[in-house]
């Protein structure tokens, strides 16, 4: 990897601050990073981060990193009046680690070959704590000569780096990985309903299946460490988020005409949950209205 590339990084949340950090701090190369809070620039600023006052501060910038929740937000930040098509130089790469709809991803694509910057979708998977320890699962939609140049930098924020095909093709393949996780933790939730009203220690259950076939990331992580302790903190992945990528799910089953009627379940189970209150907490949070 070239030591003298210039990284810029935008969205420090719950994935992106730590995800920055261990750019920082593994990377050796100059990082400048954007977000709105004060909060975690100054945090970052201590492992040799620069802020960026503007996204033109980013111009210099040979690969540019996005973290943001949405894809409303990524559409702002990339094409908006100021956005990042209008200050990149040529050759840079920008790179979506967040999870967008996969028409967007094609249109980013496109509209950034016509200023001569390449586009990658790379979206995470697991969970803060993975993106802390530097253990992410990243999957890669790009060109196999961006995916070769974005490969060293992936390689510091995840162990489970993922080529799957051309430009949207991560994209596709994350938005499968959570409308699977949110079926198991639906099904999950389901059980743990189930086990207690039949007078079984939930702890014991979960136990039990974690040594037999059901075993799961889902209940591991999911299921033992907040569903079980009915903990759901705000600092987490939370069910408006959960809701919005299932809604990226749907989108795509519909292009394709299949109706997804168990992700539509579960779908409805996270607006329940959203009108009871928890928009903003972790999404297995739906336990409590199951």
């Amino acid at each position: 990897m070239n030591k003298q590339q210039n990284i810029g990084f935008i969205g420090l949340g719950v994935m992106g601050e730590p995800m920055c950090r261990n750019l920082s701090t593994k990377s050796g190369v100059k990082i400048v990073a954007f977000d709105r809070r004060e909060e975690p620039l100054t945090r970052l600023s201590m492992v040799g981060v620069s802020r960026a006052a503007s996204l033109a501060e980013m111009a210099d910038s040979d690969v540019v990193f996005l973290s943001l929740p949405d894809g409303e937000a990524v559409q702002e930040i990339c094409l908006g009046n100021t956005g990042l098509i209008t200050v990149l130089n040529s050759g840079a790469i920008v790179v979506d680690l967040g999870t967008s709809p996969v028409t967007l991803t094609r249109e980013l694509d496109s509209r950034f070959k016509g200023h001569d910057v390449l586009f990658s979708d790379a979206p995470v998977a697991r969970t803060r704590a993975a993106a802390e320890a530097g253990t992410l699962s990243i999957m890669v939609g790009a060109e196999s000569r961006v995916f070769n140049a974005l490969e060293p930098l992936l390689r510091m924020m995840g162990e489970e780096i993922t080529h799957c095909g051309t430009v949207g093709s991560g994209q596709l393949v994350k938005i499968m990985n959570n409308m699977v996780l949110f079926q198991t933790v639906s099904a999950l939730a389901e059980a743990l309903a189930i086990g207690r009203g039949a007078g079984i220690d939930p702890a014991v259950m979960f136990s039990a299946l974690s040594k037999g076939s059901a075993d799961s990331f889902a209940l591991r992580n999911h299921g033992m460490k907040a569903m079980l302790l009915d903990k759901f903190p705000h600092d987490a992945f939370s069910t408006a988020y959960a809701m919005k990528d299932l809604d990226y799910a749907l989108e795509l089953a519909r292009d394709v005409g299949f109706e997804a009627p168990g992700a539509q379940v579960v779908r409805d189970r996270f607006r329940q949950a959203i009108d009871a209150g928890f928009h903003d907490s972790y999404f297995p949070v739906v336990s409590r209205v199951i």
